[in-house]
């Protein structure tokens, strides 16, 4: 039985501002599907004795510190920019809005 439907991709899409073809919804529940399937069945044999764990071996934090620097001059940062504005980056608007 089907856990995700069409209409329920389709919704998401929608919300996330995706735009996709009807063949592409119907591939996406089904492997939604997969997925959902999957965590069902890792839950199934995951037992409270069992620590939850987002990582099999312990993890430390890699950084460097954190040090303030001198920004760069804005002609060097907008040198590659394929277009430029008022010292800015100028890119195309995306969503429609003004």
């Amino acid at each position: 039985m089907s856990t995700i439907s069409r209409d329920e991709v389709a919704r998401v899409a929608a919300l996330a501002r995706i735009d996709l073809r009807p063949d592409e919804v119907t591939r996406l529940a089904g492997e939604l599907d997969v997925i959902v399937e999957s965590v069902a069945r890792v839950s199934e044999v995951a037992t409270a004795d069992v620590p939850a764990t987002s990582h099999p071996l312990p993890l430390t934090n890699v950084f460097r510190d954190d040090v303030p620097e001198p920004a760069l001059p804005v002609q060097d940062v907008l040198a590659g920019a394929p277009q430029q504005e008022n010292g800015r980056f100028a890119v195309p608007q995306i969503l429609g809005e003004e």
